[in-house]
């Protein structure tokens, strides 16, 4: 699984022009799953993520994770497995099937508490960045 990893002011997702799901200060979370995902390497991930101490503390320097007072918004991406090596169009070949990837997203945003966007849906995504804060997170 890949997380890309932005901290923002807030964060919205529409669908058809309807709200589904929106944050305020906090992260979102655009989340790719691979073949060779399990729910291992999801809790894994989300735990990772959930740590990340991309916060200011008091003195102002990045050193607070999450914790109770932020919130997650989580979006499907299957396109952070899309390949632009050989030629222009990306291949997505490394993403994995919806029936694979869909309770596999499910369960990372439950294990955060998140709020998320609809998998598979073309959705509108809206963010404040709070910083220049974005991280790919991925597990070795």
């Amino acid at each position: 699984m890949r997380a890309l990893v932005q901290r923002v002011s807030r964060a919205a997702v529409r669908v058809d022009g309807e709200t589904v799901g929106a944050i305020g200060a906090g992260m979102l979370v655009l989340i790719g799953v691979t073949h060779d995902d399990d729910e291992a390497v999801c809790d894994r991930l989300a735990d990772k993520v959930a740590a990340l101490r991309i916060f200011a503390d008091d003195e102002g320097r990045m050193n607070e994770a999450l914790g109770a007072q932020r919130e997650v918004l989580v979006v499907s991406q299957f396109t952070l497995y899309g390949d632009a090596r050989k030629g222009n169009r990306p291949s997505y070949v490394a993403a994995a099937r919806p029936e694979q990837a869909e309770p596999l997203y499910e369960r990372f945003a439950d294990r955060l508490g998140a709020a998320r966007g609809v998998f598979g849906a073309m959705m509108e995504v809206e963010l404040v960045n709070d910083g220049p804060v974005t991280l790919m997170v991925e597990l070795a």
